[in-house]
């Protein structure tokens, strides 16, 4: 098969880069929903602007190309030894390309592999079928949505819903409570794979393979159809809103299947996936590897933009901040500004954050920004290039970034989905500022960065290292103050409401 991995490689690169036709839809139709010059629609102008970029410069959509779970068929026959060994040869070149960011660590040593190959990863399940191709249907679904995942066991009490019970409608309950729950961590407006019934490990298996259907397609059991329709008419009156900052829409798919289950459990596993719905597939000849047929799109038919502009129109009431900033610049700032950094910030992920908790940092943080990211870089012609770099979930460092701010002398963190009660209360102690960028928005914000001035802390590897960034206009909006508010906290409060108000139907 001469052809097999340069195929794979090939599904890997358009997988990255290029939305399905479906999701676009989707997006589309929830940038039509949505209020005009709200900060949720600002937010999906720069995320149809970065779906643009990313199809038109071949980058990676979002810069978490998360763990690559690959669904392969094999006729009868074929070597599925040989298929995997391709798959995990083209997911290396792939990252080597900058395709995919090198995602594979060692849970026991904390190593990145470098190259997206390690124990299990990437994911492969395998079936036979009795057609003549290889069928390869790839989804990349980043670590900040995937760690929105969540399993219910029936019969459960749920935070503003009361109890649900083992039937459709405590389904419908679990659903409701999976949306809320995400807020802008998972980066919405998402969509959902569930799975009612089945065992706690398959039924997650089963909730992934829904995400696999396309968008607009209809359930043929006829409740499950209902209840998606259901689920998306009331998962959008939540208001959650595009990055969580309250809107219109909150859900752009429900996929349901019902499994069997033992008498004893009733589970609802939900795997939750972000706007930046990256799942593509490919039929292969069995005896060359070349690609007959591509699943999901039709590459001879030419994408409209999604965008007629690039980001959002600059009012000229945005906030210019250059680092290192005073106490006195930030305290001026309140939650709705819109701010554009321009200079130097720093790169700092999990490993960073707690590096600093017992160790000083490799650089002079005071008046600093710190940007939640772990950036896809490749080195050409000697020097580093930023290839993706939109925010990562930051509630992950709130165990850390109270003391980080405190010690350091930070001014500004950047992230996605907001940050908790700690992080809030250092913001307003030390004179600090939370700004949202737009989670998935990994060219917009790649091109925001002039130049890579240094990179500090490598040995954790290229997403968790400290790179050390030159910025030109990179937006965010002011989502923590320094004076104690937080949308983030108030649009939590609201939806949990409405959220409700949805207990009975």
């Amino acid at each position: 098969m001469q052809f097999l991995q340069n195929s794979l490689v090939e599904l890997i690169s358009q997988t990255s880069t290029n939305l399905p036709p479906d999701v676009r839809a989707a997006m589309a139709a929830a940038g039509l929903a949505e209020k005009p010059h709200t900060q949720a629609s600002q937010a999906l102008n720069i995320i149809f602007t970065n779906v643009d970029m990313a199809s038109e410069g071949e980058g990676a959509i979002c810069q978490d190309t998360g763990m690559p779970t690959f669904i392969v068929h094999t006729p009868l026959g074929v070597n599925q030894i040989q298929v995997r060994r391709a798959i995990q040869a083209a997911v290396a070149e792939a990252t080597k390309r900058g395709k995919l960011r090198p995602n594979s660590v060692d849970s026991l040593t904390g190593e990145n592999s470098g190259n997206n190959l390690g124990v299990e990863t990437p994911v492969i399940h395998f079936e036979q079928w009795e057609q003549d191709e290889i069928e390869v249907k790839l989804v990349l679904k980043g670590g900040g949505c995937e760690n929105k995942n969540i399993q219910y066991s029936l019969p459960a009490n749920l935070d503003h819903l009361g109890r649900a019970d083992r039937n459709i409608e405590g389904v419908r309950k679990c659903l409701l409570h999976a949306v809320w729950q995400a807020q802008g961590q998972g980066c919405a407006p998402g969509a959902i794979g569930v799975c009612i019934g089945s065992d706690r490990a398959h039924g997650y298996e089963l909730a992934k393979s829904q995400l696999f259907r396309t968008l607009d397609d209809t359930n043929p059991e006829p409740s499950l159809a209902k209840l998606e329709a259901e689920v998306m008419d009331e998962a959008n009156r939540l208001g959650v809103g595009a990055m969580g900052f309250g809107g219109r829409v909150s859900l752009i798919g429900c996929k349901v299947m019902a499994a069997n289950r033992l008498p004893a459990s009733f589970f609802v596993s939900v795997a939750y996936s972000c706007w930046a719905f990256r799942r593509l597939g490919v039929r292969l000849d069995a005896g060359t590897g070349a690609i007959t047929k591509w699943l999901y799109r039709d590459p001879a038919r030419k994408l409209e933009r999604m965008t007629q502009s690039e980001g959002f129109p600059l009012t000229g009431r945005e906030v210019v901040l250059t680092p290192p900033l005073t106490e006195e610049a930030v305290r001026a700032l309140k939650v709705g500004d819109v701010v554009l950094i321009d200079g130097e910030m720093y790169t700092g992920r999990d490993a960073v954050h707690a590096h600093l908790m017992k160790h000083d940092p490799p650089v002079d943080l005071h008046g600093a920004v710190l940007y939640h990211c772990g950036p896809v870089m490749l080195k050409e012609d000697g020097e580093w290039k930023v290839k993706a770099a939109g925010p990562t979930t930051s509630i992950r460092e709130e165990p850390y970034q109270a003391d980080v701010i405190g010690r350091y002398g930070v001014r500004a963190v950047i992230g996605k989905g907001g940050m908790g009660p700690k992080t809030l209360a250092a913001l307003k102690e030390h004179g600090a500022v939370y700004l949202n960028g737009i989670g998935g928005a990994a060219q917009y914000y790649a091109r925001s960065i002039e130049k890579v001035l240094d990179v500090h802390l490598m040995e954790f590897g290229i997403p968790e290292a400290m790179w050390h960034l030159r910025a030109n206009h990179f937006a965010a909006i002011v989502t923590m103050d320094a004076h104690g508010n937080s949308l983030h906290a108030d649009v939590e409060q609201e939806t949990a409401k409405r959220l409700a108000e949805l207990q009975t139907v």
